[in-house]
């Protein structure tokens, strides 16, 4: 057994610099483009309000336009509650392909897989403690939560007009580097920011400063 762990340890430290430079590859690699409406993705995160209450927050995020298409703090993040909101999502941006989530129990109950069932969704977890297949989310999330650990609202009605301006900067002001410089409403509407002149420039600005740029009208 000790002589297998040596071998192990030596043939790592051998492969260690082809490692880290495979690891660098797979970080800086663009994501591979798919079409729009093809996967959706939900997550849950929190927040406490200054009166002590931590309210559930959900996100929809698009894959390929990275639009933020739902963020909101919920009253209740019961299985049905979630399905109200996705049905209420694709109302306005049509029916994904699949909807991919992590394992919490709301996403795996009986109720939920049922509502995805009669919305006609694939429902596509990933593996347990792999949070990295569900990367476009993570990486939403870790925007919105260094902003969002800088806000101290008061209350759930006053954090979902926070979010509101969240969802306006993140998809229209904000430019994405793997959408080669384009906001994720401009992905969403298949508008090259370099080729279509703005209409329109206005100066965005929330959350005591928090968000804020240009917001180019085109």
């Amino acid at each position: 057994m000790t002589v297998g762990k040596t071998f192990v340890a030596e043939t790592i430290r051998a492969h260690y610099c082809e490692v880290l430079a495979l690891r660098r590859q797979i970080k800086s690699a663009r994501p591979r483009r798919v079409p729009r409406n093809l996967v959706w993705a939900a997550d849950l995160t929190g927040k406490t309000t200054l009166d002590a209450r931590t309210h559930a927050v959900l996100a929809i995020l698009e894959h390929a336009s990275r639009a933020v298409l739902r963020l909101e703090a919920l009253q209740s993040k019961s299985s049905w509650a979630l399905i109200a909101r996705l049905v209420d999502a694709i109302r306005h941006y049509g029916r994904p392909n699949t909807l991919r989530t992590d394992n919490e129990p709301v996403f795996t109950s009986r109720a939920f897989r049922l509502g995805l069932f009669l919305l006609g969704i694939r429902h596509q977890r990933i593996d347990p403690h792999c949070p990295w297949q569900n990367g476009r989310m993570e990486r939403f999330f870790g925007t919105l939560k260094r902003k969002l650990d800088c806000l101290a609202v008061d209350s759930i009605e006053t954090l979902n007009r926070a979010f509101a301006d969240f969802r306006f900067f993140y998809n229209h002001v904000r430019p994405h580097r793997n959408l080669d410089g384009a906001t994720p409403a401009e992905a969403w509407a298949r508008i090259n920011p370099y080729t279509t002149r703005a209409k329109a420039e206005y100066w965005f600005e929330a959350w005591d400063g928090l968000l804020k740029g240009y917001y180019l009208r085109r």
